[in-house]
């Protein structure tokens, strides 16, 4: 054999085991940037007065709200009011979600987008997931009261006081958290264990007044706070890009629901918690609670999860016991390990009963570690006798 063959062949056969061993390039693209017009937004909570929002913006609140006319004032707060009571739910990320198909770089592009709702808004939103036609008429009938209160924050100066609160530094965080996401394959594992082609591009936008939530958007997109640490950005894009991590109108989930119907702690959860937690529907119960379910499994795959137990009592006063059962119930078919369609899996769950209240409530309680009949309330959370 020549030589030179022969080297290139032994070094062929060497490698060949090495390259093997070579784990896969990640499929994750991340994405950072910022938005003026999204904070605008997101700044309704605290100026609004919700209490959700004053522990973050209290102080932030108190300096730009007085910059604001009374009459404005006034009217946000009823606006919130009425977000909540009519269904379209937390007025700032219900805003957020329903626009974040339009250009709202800044706030004069949130006020154009408010002036004409038919082609800014409508044609990205009424093509979305979250297409819903209550909310977009909720939206259209609110748009001039909205339009009133942004152009009197845009008068108030609201660009250069946010521009002042976070300084010089956010261009440089947002190539912080682009570089430190680069090593969390978040998509190859939610593609695993939901059995979903999710698109890799996975885009993040550094908000200031957004807490405390991470918010879902049109597209693979969230918002969150510039200050969020990586795992905790890690933690909210492995949660958010799941929604929905089933066809919420298809047949598993409807059957998931009726079952759920007759869970006598479950309904309790939904119809007594507080309603500033959202998911007041067994329909918005059941999404969310998968999603955490499987964020959980991801999130400890990648290295960053909570300890369950820890996670799951001291958010949102403990009302994700759907979560912990299902998340019990994952852990227990090894589902990090063997992945695969998540909504058979459910129908599957389903159909030999381990949904049902005893399986259910006793595997949430190992998870939870609290006794199965004080899953709900929390003793701390409990009203008064």
């Amino acid at each position: 054999m020549n030589r030179r063959l022969f080297l290139a062949a032994a070094l062929g056969s060497f490698a060949a085991p090495l390259l093997a061993q070579l784990p896969p390039p990640p499929i994750t693209r991340w994405r950072v940037r910022e938005s003026e017009g999204l904070d605008a937004v997101a700044f309704l909570g605290a100026l609004s007065g919700g209490s959700l929002y004053l522990d973050a913006y209290g102080a932030e609140a108190a300096v730009f709200s007085p910059k604001l006319p009374a009459a404005v004032r006034t009217d946000l707060a009823a606006l919130a009011r009425e977000s909540e009571a009519d269904q379209f739910g937390l007025l700032w990320p219900g805003l957020a979600n329903l626009m974040s198909g339009a250009d709202l770089s800044t706030l004069d592009d949130v006020i154009a987008a408010l002036r004409e709702p038919e082609a800014r808004v409508r044609p990205a939103y009424q093509a979305s997931q979250y297409w819903d036609a209550k909310d977009w008429s909720w939206f259209v009938a609110a748009a001039p009261r909205l339009i009133t209160v942004f152009a009197a924050m845009r008068d108030a100066g609201f660009a250069d006081f946010r521009r002042a609160r976070i300084g010089a530094g956010l261009a440089q965080r947002m190539g912080e958290i682009e570089r430190g996401l680069a090593d969390y394959d978040v998509i190859r594992w939610q593609r695993k264990l939901t059995g979903r082609d999710y698109a890799p591009e996975i885009d993040i936008v550094l908000l200031h007044f957004s807490k405390p939530h991470g918010v879902r958007v049109q597209g693979q997109t969230f918002l969150q706070a510039a200050d969020y640490t990586i795992a905790t950005t890690v933690r909210i894009a492995a949660h958010e890009v799941l929604h929905p991590p089933i066809r919420m109108d298809g047949p598993v989930a409807k059957t998931a629901m009726a079952l759920l119907e007759k869970d006598a702690l479950i309904t309790r959860i939904v119809r007594e918690h507080d309603p500033r937690w959202g998911y007041t529907t067994l329909e918005g119960y059941l999404n969310e609670d998968l999603c955490q379910a499987l964020d959980q499994l991801i999130s400890e795959a990648l290295g960053v999860g909570r300890n369950p137990a820890d996670r799951w009592r001291k958010v949102d006063d403990g009302m994700h016991v759907l979560a912990a059962g299902l998340y019990g119930l994952l852990r227990q078919d090894c589902w990090v390990e063997a992945g695969g369609s998540i909504e058979t899996w459910l129908a599957q769950a389903i159909e030999t009963g381990r949904l049902a209240p005893a399986t259910l409530h006793a595997t949430a309680a190992r998870v939870l570690e609290r006794p199965a009949d004080r899953l709900w309330p929390l003793a701390s959370s409990a009203p008064a006798s």
